[in-house]
């Protein structure tokens, strides 16, 4: 097989969310290979994901990417090809299991902490958006299940109005295959009621618990159970991306919240 011309290194000043030459090591074993045939490829994926990453972090539109990286149209169309064959996805879990193996944890975890999050979205034309009336928020709500050590299980994109309870079911039941170990699923008190524990055992098997963490009191407490996927929560916040809902698809919401966690995970094991 012919080797393929090495890229030249940027040789461009670096930006905050660039990715170090450390934390490149860490992603480029596990990126897509070149398919082998056809046109050779000429771009360089490190300024690709550097390109990505600047939009997540810094909350810019696609056209607005300066003019020393990538043109936007072909940044845009990796982040968009990858989350269409999930590659977003595996990337990511990848990074998981490897910080997991690194604390001498199991590949999969035997709890998990399941919640959501309504965020605005934005006035785009086709964008799907609906009124989440208990949080008073007009847009899109994430469903999170997370493990004991923060990092994402699973994740679903819906409208506000969607129900908490049915979007953690669904994310549950898309990830089946790290839940194997699951023994307890660690919910808030939007969550409670017999209907809900019986989908879960449905889903996960009869051997798995939900436990309710109640509130002991009306004022503000830092409840640690619960605490742990608020703060997964706290981790998307610092991307200025995930403060909106911005995406015109909740496929393109997804892609955008495995990378962000991505970005995190590299600058994690890089360290």
């Amino acid at each position: 097989m012919t080797r393929l011309p090495q890229i030249a290194a940027p040789t461009r000043k670096p930006y905050p969310s660039d990715l170090s030459d450390t934390e490149w090591e860490v992603l480029k074993p596990l990126l897509p290979e070149p398919k082998g045939f056809g046109h050779p490829r000429t771009v360089d994926l490190r300024e690709i994901l550097n390109g990505i990453f600047y939009v997540q972090r810094t909350g810019c539109q696609w056209e607005m990417l300066p003019h020393d990286l990538p043109p936007y149209t072909t940044v845009y169309g990796y982040f968009q090809k990858w989350q269409r064959l999930r590659i977003w996805q595996l990337l990511h879990d990848q990074l998981r299991s490897q910080i997991r193996l690194g604390q001498g944890r199991e590949l999969q975890s035997t709890v998990g902490i399941a919640d959501s999050q309504s965020v605005k979205t934005t006035e785009k034309r086709g964008q799907s958006a609906a009124h989440d009336g208990g949080k008073k928020v007009k847009g899109r709500k994430r469903h999170i299940v997370v493990d004991s050590l923060r990092l994402l299980i699973g994740v679903l994109v819906r409208s506000a109005n969607g129900s908490e309870r049915l979007g953690a079911v669904v994310v549950l039941s898309e990830e089946l295959e790290k839940l194997k170990l699951l023994e307890v699923l660690w919910v808030a008190c939007g969550y409670s009621g017999k209907n809900f524990a019986k989908a879960v055992k449905q889903v996960c098997g009869d051997s798995v618990r939900v436990e309710v963490i109640e509130r002991k009191s009306k004022e503000f407490e830092i409840r640690p159970l619960r605490w742990i996927v608020e703060r997964t929560f706290g981790w998307l916040n610092r991307f200025r991306r995930l403060s909106k809902d911005y995406e015109l698809y909740t496929q393109m919401s997804t892609g955008m919240i495995y990378g962000s966690l991505i970005r995190l995970m590299t600058r994690r094991l890089a360290s």
